[in-house]
């Protein structure tokens, strides 16, 4: 059910966000304690604030009544993904270059299965991290395809 209803979701709010000029960053559908929520990430460039959200949220409320997807009561949630947002798809990591990641491996590479590291490039479904080791830097590669799930990573210097 919940595959049904975020592609429902992500097809009704997408044209609310090109209209925005926001971008969709991701869409679940889950069931928390006795309440079910659908939640929409959206984002843009420097980050969106919550008059942002809200207008988004008003939009697509009104597009899921018309539809309606869903037949029990559910909340509608539209955020921002925050400062450790996923990165999702190819183009997050292409706009992410520079900046600090967590990337969790489906098996080990090195020996290690979670890397955390400056993402310093995307290129030909290869990712290239910058991590220290000690008090040294390197660079590793990672296989696209090897990754289970990434994330932006706040970092303190």
């Amino acid at each position: 059910m919940g595959t049904n209803v975020t592609e429902m979701t992500e097809e009704l709010v997408q044209p609310i966000l090109d209209e925005l000029q926001l971008k969709l960053v991701d869409i679940s559908f889950v069931k928390e304690g006795n309440n079910w929520y659908l939640r929409v990430f959206v984002d843009k460039n420097g980050g969106v604030d919550i008059e942002e959200c809200g207008r988004v949220s008003e939009k697509l409320s009104e597009k899921l009544d018309e539809q309606d997807p869903v037949t029990f009561p559910y909340f509608l949630e539209v955020s921002s993904p925050g400062v450790e947002r996923p990165l999702k798809n190819q183009q997050d990591f292409e706009d992410n270059i520079g900046n600090a990641v967590y990337v969790k491996l489906y098996e080990p590479i090195n020996g290690a299965k979670e890397i955390e590291g400056k993402l310093k490039s995307f290129q030909d479904d290869v990712v290239t991290l910058e991590v220290k080791v000690k008090a040294n830097k390197k660079e590793i590669q990672l296989p696209y395809e090897k990754i289970a799930k990434a994330r932006l990573a706040v970092t303190f210097n």
